[in-house]
């Protein structure tokens, strides 16, 4: 798999460049690190990193019932990223504005990130994605869609971006029919690559 320098709700350790501060909300241009957030580290890029106010959907909010605020965050995923997302995934990437969602809890005056999800839509309904972080890399926590059997869904759980999501030998049906699945697959897993894009650390295979 290609150098990859970089959801959705897993969606948890995403360390979004400009979610993690006390600043105001405002368009900053993707080029800052933070290594000590609770995503991954996010990479230089020459990615539009904008922070918009809060849109969250019900059913993110849902996942992080001690959030006192959250924060929606649109990346544009460069062209060229796009391609390698594609390439490596024979699919297409749905849009290159990329949204994710940040949680937020505020202790003793301080505001802190507690968690991050993003949201794909697979055949008519959403999947929720949790994120956690793992060497700087984003990796998935848990995956949360209504009508889907958790024992299907539980299979994603600790899965980054190097990871299969070959239905059949990854990832069990496990009662899920078998489109669904596989389209359920597909989708995190671009997801998954869009988040190592945007926000993982840079590293080589």
């Amino acid at each position: 798999m290609k150098q990859i320098l970089i959801l959705s709700v897993i969606a948890a350790s995403l360390a979004f460049a400009s979610a993690c501060s006390n600043a105001p909300e405002t368009a900053t241009t993707n080029r800052a690190t933070n290594a000590t957030t609770t995503v991954a580290n996010t990479t230089t890029n020459n990615t539009a990193n904008t922070t918009k106010a809060d849109d969250t959907p019900a059913a993110v909010k849902a996942v992080f019932p001690d959030a006192q605020s959250f924060t929606t965050q649109h990346n544009d995923i460069p062209a060229d990223k796009i391609a390698s997302v594609e390439k490596d995934t024979s699919s297409t990437v749905p849009d290159k504005d990329h949204h994710s969602y940040l949680a937020f809890s505020t202790t003793g005056g301080t505001r802190k990130q507690i968690g991050a999800a993003t949201v794909v839509k697979v055949e008519g309904r959403d999947v929720i994605v949790i994120y956690d972080n793992k060497d700087g890399s984003p990796v998935i926590k848990e995956i949360r869609a209504d009508g889907v059997p958790a024992p299907f869904l539980a299979q994603f759980a600790g899965k980054g971006h190097d990871d299969k999501f070959q239905v059949g030998a990854d990832v069990k049906a496990n009662g899920v029919e078998e489109g669904l699945a596989k389209a359920i697959a597909q989708a995190v897993r671009i997801d998954s690559m869009t988040m190592q894009t945007l926000y993982g650390a840079a590293h080589s295979h």
